[in-house]
Protein backbone atom coordinates (compact mmCIF):
# COMPACT_ATOMS: atom_id res chain seq x y z
CA UNK A 1 0.00 0.00 0.00
CA UNK A 2 2.83 2.52 0.83
CA UNK A 3 4.49 2.11 -2.24
CA UNK A 4 1.03 2.77 -4.39
CA UNK A 5 0.48 5.83 -2.17
CA UNK A 6 4.06 6.81 -3.22
CA UNK A 7 2.80 6.74 -6.98
CA UNK A 8 -0.09 8.62 -6.48
CA UNK A 9 2.09 10.76 -4.73
CA UNK A 10 4.53 10.96 -7.56
CA UNK A 11 1.39 11.50 -10.29
CA UNK A 12 0.12 14.47 -8.24
CA UNK A 13 3.52 16.14 -8.55
CA UNK A 14 4.08 15.57 -11.55
CA UNK A 15 0.40 17.62 -12.24
CA UNK A 16 1.01 20.14 -9.98
CA UNK A 17 4.29 21.14 -12.24
CA UNK A 18 2.33 21.11 -15.39
CA UNK A 19 3.21 17.68 -16.69
CA UNK A 20 1.15 14.96 -18.73
CA UNK A 21 0.16 11.83 -17.36
CA UNK A 22 0.63 8.47 -19.41
CA UNK A 23 -2.09 6.08 -20.17
CA UNK A 24 -0.43 3.94 -17.13
CA UNK A 25 -0.73 7.19 -14.79
CA UNK A 26 -4.22 7.73 -15.69
CA UNK A 27 -4.91 3.20 -15.22
CA UNK A 28 -2.97 3.72 -11.90
CA UNK A 29 -5.19 6.89 -10.49
CA UNK A 30 -8.43 5.01 -11.56
CA UNK A 31 -7.47 2.03 -10.11
CA UNK A 32 -5.81 2.80 -6.48
CA UNK A 33 -6.10 7.00 -5.81
CA UNK A 34 -8.69 7.53 -2.83
CA UNK A 35 -11.08 9.86 -3.77
CA UNK A 36 -9.60 12.90 -1.76
CA UNK A 37 -6.72 12.23 -3.16
CA UNK A 38 -8.56 12.50 -6.65
CA UNK A 39 -10.77 15.28 -5.59
CA UNK A 40 -7.24 17.37 -4.74
CA UNK A 41 -5.81 16.93 -7.55
CA UNK A 42 -8.40 17.78 -9.90
CA UNK A 43 -9.78 20.52 -7.73
CA UNK A 44 -6.07 22.28 -8.29
CA UNK A 45 -6.00 21.54 -11.92
CA UNK A 46 -9.29 23.30 -12.12
CA UNK A 47 -8.46 26.39 -10.02
CA UNK A 48 -5.87 26.73 -12.27
CA UNK A 49 -7.74 27.23 -15.41
CA UNK A 50 -10.85 28.88 -13.69
CA UNK A 51 -9.21 30.78 -10.94
CA UNK A 52 -12.41 33.22 -10.48
CA UNK A 53 -14.91 31.84 -8.09
CA UNK A 54 -17.87 31.19 -10.98
CA UNK A 55 -19.62 28.14 -12.01
CA UNK A 56 -20.89 28.29 -15.56
CA UNK A 57 -24.52 27.29 -17.22
CA UNK A 58 -26.30 27.63 -20.07
CA UNK A 59 -30.02 28.26 -21.07
CA UNK A 60 -30.67 25.75 -23.69
CA UNK A 61 -33.38 22.86 -24.91
CA UNK A 62 -32.71 19.36 -26.52
CA UNK A 63 -35.07 18.70 -29.54
CA UNK A 64 -34.89 15.14 -30.20
CA UNK A 65 -36.57 16.13 -33.90
CA UNK A 66 -36.87 12.33 -34.71
CA UNK A 67 -36.55 9.22 -33.24
CA UNK A 68 -36.89 6.64 -36.02
CA UNK A 69 -33.59 4.92 -36.17
CA UNK A 70 -32.19 1.87 -37.60
CA UNK A 71 -28.84 1.21 -35.80
CA UNK A 72 -30.88 -0.65 -32.77
CA UNK A 73 -27.92 0.75 -29.92
CA UNK A 74 -28.17 -2.11 -27.33
CA UNK A 75 -28.14 1.07 -24.49
CA UNK A 76 -30.58 2.70 -26.42
CA UNK A 77 -34.68 2.37 -25.09
CA UNK A 78 -35.78 6.29 -27.44
CA UNK A 79 -35.18 4.61 -30.71
CA UNK A 80 -37.88 3.55 -32.84
CA UNK A 81 -37.35 1.38 -36.56
CA UNK A 82 -38.33 2.95 -39.40
CA UNK A 83 -42.14 1.74 -40.39
CA UNK A 84 -42.74 1.63 -36.80
CA UNK A 85 -46.28 3.18 -35.56
CA UNK A 86 -44.65 5.02 -32.99
CA UNK A 87 -41.75 6.52 -34.95
CA UNK A 88 -42.15 10.71 -35.52
CA UNK A 89 -40.49 13.08 -37.26
CA UNK A 90 -41.14 16.88 -35.87
CA UNK A 91 -42.77 19.50 -37.98
CA UNK A 92 -41.17 22.65 -38.50
CA UNK A 93 -44.00 24.56 -36.58
CA UNK A 94 -43.34 22.24 -33.85
CA UNK A 95 -39.66 23.01 -33.43
CA UNK A 96 -39.93 26.85 -34.09
CA UNK A 97 -42.37 26.37 -30.87
CA UNK A 98 -40.26 24.33 -28.34
CA UNK A 99 -37.59 27.28 -29.58
CA UNK A 100 -39.73 29.82 -29.35
CA UNK A 101 -40.26 28.75 -25.36
CA UNK A 102 -37.02 28.64 -24.63
CA UNK A 103 -36.03 32.06 -25.99
CA UNK A 104 -38.65 33.21 -23.99
CA UNK A 105 -36.56 32.17 -20.73
CA UNK A 106 -33.69 33.77 -21.83
CA UNK A 107 -32.37 30.58 -23.79
CA UNK A 108 -29.41 30.75 -26.65
CA UNK A 109 -28.93 27.54 -27.28
CA UNK A 110 -30.73 24.34 -28.83
CA UNK A 111 -29.16 20.89 -28.91
CA UNK A 112 -30.61 19.02 -31.76
CA UNK A 113 -30.68 14.99 -32.05
CA UNK A 114 -32.46 12.46 -33.44
CA UNK A 115 -31.53 9.11 -34.51
CA UNK A 116 -30.75 7.76 -38.01
CA UNK A 117 -33.57 8.27 -40.35
CA UNK A 118 -33.25 6.61 -43.97
CA UNK A 119 -35.89 9.43 -45.03
CA UNK A 120 -33.99 12.29 -44.30
CA UNK A 121 -31.40 13.34 -46.61
CA UNK A 122 -28.89 16.61 -46.65
CA UNK A 123 -31.55 18.74 -47.89
CA UNK A 124 -34.23 18.35 -45.00
CA UNK A 125 -31.31 19.14 -42.83
CA UNK A 126 -30.51 22.42 -44.59
CA UNK A 127 -33.95 23.33 -44.99
CA UNK A 128 -34.61 23.07 -41.38
CA UNK A 129 -31.32 24.61 -40.47
CA UNK A 130 -31.99 27.77 -42.54
CA UNK A 131 -35.64 27.99 -41.78
CA UNK A 132 -34.87 28.43 -37.69
CA UNK A 133 -31.43 30.29 -38.29
CA UNK A 134 -34.22 33.09 -40.17
CA UNK A 135 -37.05 33.10 -37.46
CA UNK A 136 -35.03 32.57 -34.49
CA UNK A 137 -31.95 33.69 -32.92
CA UNK A 138 -30.32 30.70 -31.30
CA UNK A 139 -27.06 28.87 -31.14
CA UNK A 140 -27.88 25.60 -33.30
CA UNK A 141 -25.73 22.99 -31.67
CA UNK A 142 -26.99 20.10 -33.67
CA UNK A 143 -26.45 16.65 -34.97
CA UNK A 144 -24.38 13.65 -33.57
CA UNK A 145 -21.39 12.66 -35.51
CA UNK A 146 -23.36 9.39 -35.94
CA UNK A 147 -26.36 11.49 -37.70
CA UNK A 148 -23.90 13.31 -39.71
CA UNK A 149 -21.91 10.25 -41.35
CA UNK A 150 -25.10 8.76 -41.91
CA UNK A 151 -26.80 12.11 -43.74
CA UNK A 152 -23.19 12.21 -45.47
CA UNK A 153 -23.61 8.27 -46.35
CA UNK A 154 -26.95 8.94 -47.59
CA UNK A 155 -26.74 11.72 -49.61
CA UNK A 156 -23.65 10.32 -51.44
CA UNK A 157 -21.67 13.37 -49.98
CA UNK A 158 -18.12 13.55 -48.81
CA UNK A 159 -17.73 14.52 -44.99
CA UNK A 160 -16.54 17.56 -45.92
CA UNK A 161 -19.21 18.44 -47.61
CA UNK A 162 -21.76 17.68 -46.06
CA UNK A 163 -20.07 19.63 -43.19
CA UNK A 164 -19.78 23.07 -45.33
CA UNK A 165 -22.93 22.28 -46.61
CA UNK A 166 -24.69 22.25 -42.76
CA UNK A 167 -22.45 25.00 -41.50
CA UNK A 168 -23.95 27.50 -44.49
CA UNK A 169 -27.50 26.21 -43.70
CA UNK A 170 -26.83 27.13 -40.08
CA UNK A 171 -25.13 24.60 -38.13
CA UNK A 172 -22.88 26.59 -35.28
CA UNK A 173 -21.44 23.46 -33.39
CA UNK A 174 -21.37 19.38 -32.87
CA UNK A 175 -22.68 18.09 -29.66
CA UNK A 176 -20.23 15.17 -28.74
CA UNK A 177 -22.87 12.18 -28.94
CA UNK A 178 -22.35 9.19 -29.85
CA UNK A 179 -18.97 8.75 -28.94
CA UNK A 180 -19.79 6.72 -26.12
CA UNK A 181 -16.40 4.54 -25.48
CA UNK A 182 -14.13 5.27 -28.62
CA UNK A 183 -13.22 1.47 -28.22
CA UNK A 184 -13.66 -1.45 -31.06
CA UNK A 185 -13.91 -4.23 -28.53
CA UNK A 186 -17.11 -1.81 -26.19
CA UNK A 187 -18.33 -0.74 -30.37
CA UNK A 188 -18.67 -4.13 -31.27
CA UNK A 189 -20.46 -5.66 -27.92
CA UNK A 190 -22.88 -2.79 -27.44
CA UNK A 191 -23.53 -0.73 -30.57
CA UNK A 192 -21.77 -2.90 -33.47
CA UNK A 193 -24.07 -1.43 -36.26
CA UNK A 194 -22.81 2.22 -35.30
CA UNK A 195 -19.61 3.80 -36.88
CA UNK A 196 -16.37 2.94 -35.73
CA UNK A 197 -14.61 5.04 -32.75
CA UNK A 198 -11.93 5.83 -35.80
CA UNK A 199 -14.90 7.19 -37.59
CA UNK A 200 -16.59 9.28 -34.88
CA UNK A 201 -12.69 11.10 -34.41
CA UNK A 202 -12.31 11.58 -38.08
CA UNK A 203 -15.63 13.25 -38.27
CA UNK A 204 -15.06 15.69 -35.46
CA UNK A 205 -11.26 16.15 -37.05
CA UNK A 206 -12.97 17.18 -39.88
CA UNK A 207 -15.87 19.54 -38.20
CA UNK A 208 -12.50 20.98 -36.27
CA UNK A 209 -10.88 21.73 -39.06
CA UNK A 210 -13.73 23.52 -41.02
CA UNK A 211 -14.00 25.62 -37.85
CA UNK A 212 -17.48 23.67 -36.69
CA UNK A 213 -16.32 23.23 -32.54
CA UNK A 214 -17.64 20.76 -30.85
CA UNK A 215 -18.15 18.69 -27.18
CA UNK A 216 -17.13 15.33 -26.25
CA UNK A 217 -18.37 13.17 -24.14
CA UNK A 218 -18.05 9.31 -22.49
CA UNK A 219 -20.69 7.01 -21.69
CA UNK A 220 -19.31 4.24 -19.25
CA UNK A 221 -20.80 1.80 -17.26
CA UNK A 222 -21.37 -0.70 -19.64
CA UNK A 223 -18.90 -3.32 -18.52
CA UNK A 224 -15.70 -1.75 -19.41
CA UNK A 225 -12.40 -2.03 -18.14
CA UNK A 226 -11.03 1.29 -16.38
CA UNK A 227 -8.07 0.82 -18.36
CA UNK A 228 -10.82 1.27 -21.86
CA UNK A 229 -11.86 4.43 -19.96
CA UNK A 230 -8.46 6.03 -20.03
CA UNK A 231 -8.29 4.40 -23.57
CA UNK A 232 -11.35 6.66 -24.28
CA UNK A 233 -9.55 9.33 -22.85
CA UNK A 234 -6.34 9.29 -24.82
CA UNK A 235 -8.05 9.94 -27.96
CA UNK A 236 -9.75 12.83 -26.57
CA UNK A 237 -6.64 14.11 -25.68
CA UNK A 238 -4.58 13.19 -29.20
CA UNK A 239 -7.47 14.66 -30.58
CA UNK A 240 -7.50 18.20 -28.98
CA UNK A 241 -4.18 18.03 -29.84
CA UNK A 242 -4.34 17.91 -33.55
CA UNK A 243 -7.57 20.58 -33.61
CA UNK A 244 -8.05 22.30 -30.25
CA UNK A 245 -11.56 22.13 -31.51
CA UNK A 246 -13.46 20.63 -28.24
CA UNK A 247 -14.92 23.17 -25.80
CA UNK A 248 -15.82 20.89 -23.32
CA UNK A 249 -16.05 17.04 -22.52
CA UNK A 250 -18.88 15.63 -20.91
CA UNK A 251 -18.53 12.00 -18.70
CA UNK A 252 -21.82 10.36 -18.04
CA UNK A 253 -22.64 6.86 -16.40
CA UNK A 254 -24.71 4.86 -18.93
CA UNK A 255 -28.24 4.79 -17.18
CA UNK A 256 -30.23 1.29 -17.15
CA UNK A 257 -33.64 2.29 -19.18
CA UNK A 258 -35.64 -1.03 -20.12
CA UNK A 259 -33.40 -1.09 -22.98
CA UNK A 260 -30.88 -4.79 -24.46
CA UNK A 261 -27.86 -3.75 -22.61
CA UNK A 262 -29.41 -4.68 -18.96
CA UNK A 263 -25.83 -2.98 -17.67
CA UNK A 264 -25.22 -1.61 -14.28
CA UNK A 265 -24.17 2.21 -14.87
CA UNK A 266 -22.53 3.47 -11.99
CA UNK A 267 -22.94 4.93 -8.92
CA UNK A 268 -22.50 8.76 -7.37
CA UNK A 269 -18.66 7.73 -6.14
CA UNK A 270 -18.02 6.23 -9.82
CA UNK A 271 -18.86 9.23 -11.29
CA UNK A 272 -16.44 11.76 -9.34
CA UNK A 273 -13.79 8.93 -9.95
CA UNK A 274 -14.35 8.89 -13.09
CA UNK A 275 -15.26 12.50 -13.79
CA UNK A 276 -11.60 13.91 -11.64
CA UNK A 277 -9.86 11.25 -13.67
CA UNK A 278 -10.78 12.61 -16.57
CA UNK A 279 -10.15 16.44 -15.73
CA UNK A 280 -6.65 15.19 -14.38
CA UNK A 281 -5.80 13.56 -17.87
CA UNK A 282 -7.40 16.22 -20.19
CA UNK A 283 -5.00 18.71 -19.88
CA UNK A 284 -6.11 20.25 -23.06
CA UNK A 285 -10.01 20.41 -22.53
CA UNK A 286 -10.63 23.66 -20.65
CA UNK A 287 -13.73 23.06 -19.57
CA UNK A 288 -15.71 19.81 -17.79
CA UNK A 289 -19.06 19.56 -17.70
CA UNK A 290 -21.47 17.98 -14.83
CA UNK A 291 -23.63 15.10 -15.57
CA UNK A 292 -26.19 16.22 -12.76
CA UNK A 293 -28.98 14.82 -15.55
CA UNK A 294 -28.09 11.04 -15.25
CA UNK A 295 -26.54 11.34 -11.63
CA UNK A 296 -28.85 13.87 -9.44
CA UNK A 297 -28.24 17.58 -8.65
CA UNK A 298 -26.66 16.59 -5.21
CA UNK A 299 -23.79 14.65 -7.52
CA UNK A 300 -23.67 17.28 -9.85
CA UNK A 301 -22.95 19.78 -7.01
CA UNK A 302 -20.53 17.37 -5.54
CA UNK A 303 -18.72 16.97 -8.51
CA UNK A 304 -17.80 21.01 -8.47
CA UNK A 305 -14.89 19.90 -6.36
CA UNK A 306 -13.68 17.03 -8.80
CA UNK A 307 -12.42 19.22 -11.57
CA UNK A 308 -15.96 20.26 -12.79
CA UNK A 309 -16.41 24.19 -13.76
CA UNK A 310 -19.88 24.12 -15.97
CA UNK A 311 -23.03 23.17 -14.46
CA UNK A 312 -24.59 22.72 -18.39
CA UNK A 313 -28.24 23.22 -19.98
CA UNK A 314 -30.76 23.93 -18.15
CA UNK A 315 -32.17 20.94 -20.67
CA UNK A 316 -35.82 21.99 -21.16
CA UNK A 317 -36.39 18.41 -22.36
CA UNK A 318 -34.65 15.22 -22.25
CA UNK A 319 -36.09 12.08 -23.82
CA UNK A 320 -32.95 9.59 -24.73
CA UNK A 321 -31.23 9.16 -21.20
CA UNK A 322 -33.94 10.36 -18.64
CA UNK A 323 -36.15 7.43 -17.09
CA UNK A 324 -38.24 7.43 -14.98
CA UNK A 325 -36.00 6.46 -12.14
CA UNK A 326 -33.48 9.24 -13.58
CA UNK A 327 -35.66 11.80 -13.97
CA UNK A 328 -33.35 14.87 -12.90
CA UNK A 329 -34.53 17.55 -14.74
CA UNK A 330 -34.08 21.50 -13.00
CA UNK A 331 -35.62 24.57 -13.63
CA UNK A 332 -33.14 27.58 -13.90
CA UNK A 333 -33.50 28.99 -10.12
CA UNK A 334 -32.63 25.19 -8.79
CA UNK A 335 -28.99 25.57 -10.71
CA UNK A 336 -28.48 28.45 -9.70
CA UNK A 337 -29.12 27.60 -6.33
CA UNK A 338 -26.84 24.38 -6.35
CA UNK A 339 -24.19 26.63 -7.40
CA UNK A 340 -24.58 29.09 -5.08
CA UNK A 341 -24.70 26.14 -2.00
CA UNK A 342 -21.49 24.42 -3.33
CA UNK A 343 -19.93 28.30 -2.65
CA UNK A 344 -19.67 29.78 -6.13
CA UNK A 345 -21.08 32.29 -8.44
CA UNK A 346 -23.26 30.71 -10.79
CA UNK A 347 -22.97 32.64 -14.24
CA UNK A 348 -24.86 32.08 -17.75
CA UNK A 349 -22.68 31.43 -20.35
CA UNK A 350 -23.09 31.53 -24.72
CA UNK A 351 -22.17 27.68 -26.07
CA UNK A 352 -18.70 28.68 -26.68
CA UNK A 353 -18.39 29.18 -23.26
CA UNK A 354 -18.35 33.31 -23.39
CA UNK A 355 -20.02 34.70 -20.04
CA UNK A 356 -23.18 36.67 -20.72
CA UNK A 357 -24.11 37.73 -17.19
Amino acid sequence: MAESNGTIEAIAEKVQAGGRLTFDEGVELFQRATLLELSATADRIRWRLHPEQVVTYVIGRNINYTNVCWVKCSFCAFYRLPGSTEGYILSKEQIFQKIQEMIDLGGTEVLMQGGLNPSLKIDYYEDLFASIKARLPIHLHALSAAEIIYIAQISKLSLKDTLKRLKTAGLDSIPGAGAELLVDEVRDRVSPLKDTPSAWLNLMQTAHELNIPSTATMMYGMGETLAQRVEHLMKIRDLQDRTGGFTAFIPWSYQPNGDELKGQGDTGYGYLRTVAVSRIMLDNVTNIQASWLTMGPKIGQLSLQYGVNDFGSTVLEENVVTTETTRHLMTLAEIRRNIQDAGFVPKRRNTRYRVLD
